[in-house]
């Protein structure tokens, strides 16, 4: 072998070393993670701080919803609507009452219990009912004397005018002498013109109503708790229930016109 054969070889097997670690280091340097991106990357992903994601939330999101989602709408919804419920209704129910209750300073003779009180007299038919106030007395033996007695108690939601003792007391003596002799006549006529075929409320008082005596009418003036029957008796004493009627007690007797 020469020399510069030799050579020759070891020159390659130089070049061959130098070439191997070339491809080393650059296979090295591909892999290995570069300092500056990874400090970067650590910066921006890792979290500003535990206690603000979960103690910092956790008092926000249900320490301070309780107490609006709780505290408030118990108030607003238990408190106000009681009072509203309560006392409103109790209102509304005292002032109907006081619209559906007698009226007029004749009431005040009425006794306050009993079968002539107003709430006995509620549970009768109307002639009864009567019977048993003693301020009626004088009509309820006129009502007897003309037979109709049947005819107000069968008959049904009538208003009857009611004339009180005193209103007949008032009449020309010989005028009611003359009614009491005739009870199928001039009595009947007389207490038939006091009937209405129909329950009138004090609203609807005013007017003029066609009486059971076919011949005679009966108008009434006013309104509110003062009314007067053909110009001449005054309600005294209104709005009285009966099981069948609504009286009106009156201060003087309806006569027949004509």
């Amino acid at each position: 072998m020469n020399i510069f054969t030799k050579n020759t070889k070891t020159l390659s097997t130089i070049a061959a070393g130098i070439m191997i670690s070339l491809s080393l280091a650059a296979c090295s340097g591909a892999d290995a993670p570069a300092p500056a991106e990874t400090t970067t990357e650590m910066t921006t992903s890792a979290p500003a701080s535990p206690m603000e994601e979960s103690a910092a939330p956790s008092m926000e999101e249900s320490a301070a919803p309780s107490m609006e989602e709780s505290m408030a709408p118990s108030m607003e919804e238990s408190m106000a609507p009681s009072m509203e419920e309560s006392m409103a209704p109790s209102m509304e129910e005292s002032m109907g009452a006081m619209a559906d209750a007698p009226f007029g300073p004749g009431c005040s003779a009425v006794p306050a219990t009993g079968a002539g009180s107003f709430d006995g007299m509620s549970q009768d038919a109307v002639a009864t009912a009567a019977s048993n106030n003693e301020e009626l007395s004088t009509l309820v033996t006129a009502v007897k004397a003309a037979n109709l007695v049947d005819t107000l108690n069968n008959a049904k939601d009538i208003t009857v005018f009611a004339p009180s003792n005193s209103a007949f007391a008032a009449m020309d003596p010989a005028t009611l002498e003359a009614a009491l002799a005739d009870p199928s006549g001039l009595l009947t006529q007389v207490l038939t013109a006091h009937v209405v075929g129909q329950r009138l409320a004090p609203a609807d008082l005013a007017g003029t109503f066609d009486t059971l005596n076919k011949d005679q009418k009966i108008t009434i003036e006013g309104s509110g708790e003062d009314f007067t029957v053909n110009g001449t008796a005054k309600v005294v004493c209104g709005n009285v229930q009966t099981a069948n009627a609504t009286v009106y007690i009156i201060d003087g007797v309806l006569l027949p016109k004509g």
